[in-house]
């Protein structure tokens, strides 16, 4: 059985440093065995459909503000899988998704991590839609339905973050974190752990609304609790942390490397400067 992931990515920046979580993601790419290709739920493809992306050659797509050119001229240049969308169009019967041929591409909320998980780019990605028009709980259901794609050698990954409240960064924590920020996350953890298919629990925390004010970072983590609970085991923490107070960049996995060990104890990588741009304006 193919693993599943969910990344918190955090800042794009990532995408060039090197700290523990980004090292994690390489342990992870290093762990793993090579898959057939690689279905990504990204937090920056937040559209009024479902769609998956079907094109041959995907292209990369620099989807943030204020970050330095070094970061806008990064090219990720994996190929496209336009059979494995077809894949995926056809497992998820009745629900539907669309084959998007040319509109969309990699995000950087899939080719941040992958620049670490894959650096060669040589693994194929297809894109997952995240559908902004349906509850949460649809989310949930196309999740369970693309579990039979693990069996076909494709590895499913999240990616977004548990916690992402970029109104409240908070410069002068770059590994910590608001005690709302801990509980929330910890509460994730258990829920994950142990009952990943109630992960919708969550959403009745009473620190809910600080540490998911949009669900379009959170939306990812459903994905993978669906696999995990159809596959009726936990999600185990990858490695975890904070950034900036009111980031967690907590990392999950099924049956696959648990937990990662990394050397490294740097942070993980900033916004731009709010000099510059305010941090929710940037697309983090």
């Amino acid at each position: 059985m193919t693993p599943a992931a969910f990344f918190g990515h955090g800042s794009p920046m990532n995408t060039l440093e090197r700290n523990r979580f980004t090292d994690a993601w390489r342990a992870f790419g290093q762990q793993v065995a090579r898959p057939r290709a690689v279905l990504v739920v990204s937090a920056h493809w937040y559209t009024n459909a479902t769609a998956v992306t079907a094109m041959a050659q995907p292209r990369t797509i620099h989807d943030f503000y204020g970050f330095p050119d070094e970061l806008f001229a990064f090219d990720y240049p994996a190929p496209g899988a336009p059979e494995v969308a077809e894949e995926v169009a056809d497992i998820a019967k009745p629900r539907w998704i669309g084959l998007d041929v040319d509109s969309w591409g990699l995000d950087h909320g899939t080719w941040s991590v992958l620049a670490h998980v894959f650096p060669d780019a040589q693994v194929p990605v297809v894109q997952l839609a995240i559908n902004a028009l349906q509850p949460l709980e649809y989310h949930m259901d196309v999740g369970r339905r693309l579990a039979p794609l693990r069996e076909r050698d494709i590895l499913i990954l999240g990616s977004g973050n548990i916690v992402h409240n970029l109104r409240r960064i908070a410069w002068d924590q770059p590994d910590g974190a608001f005690d709302w920020n801990r509980r929330f996350d910890d509460a994730a953890r258990q829920v994950l752990h142990d009952a990943p298919g109630e992960v919708l629990r969550l959403v009745e925390h009473p620190d809910f609304e600080p540490a998911v004010p949009t669900p379009d970072h959170f939306i990812p983590l459903l994905y993978v609790a669906a696999l995990a609970a159809e596959a009726d085991t936990p999600a185990e923490i990858l490695v975890d942390g904070y950034a900036y107070g009111s980031l967690s960049m907590a990392c999950y996995g099924i049956d696959g490397p648990a937990p990662l060990r990394v050397n490294s104890a740097t942070a993980s990588a900033a916004p731009p400067n709010p000099n510059d741009v305010p941090a929710d304006e940037t697309n983090l």
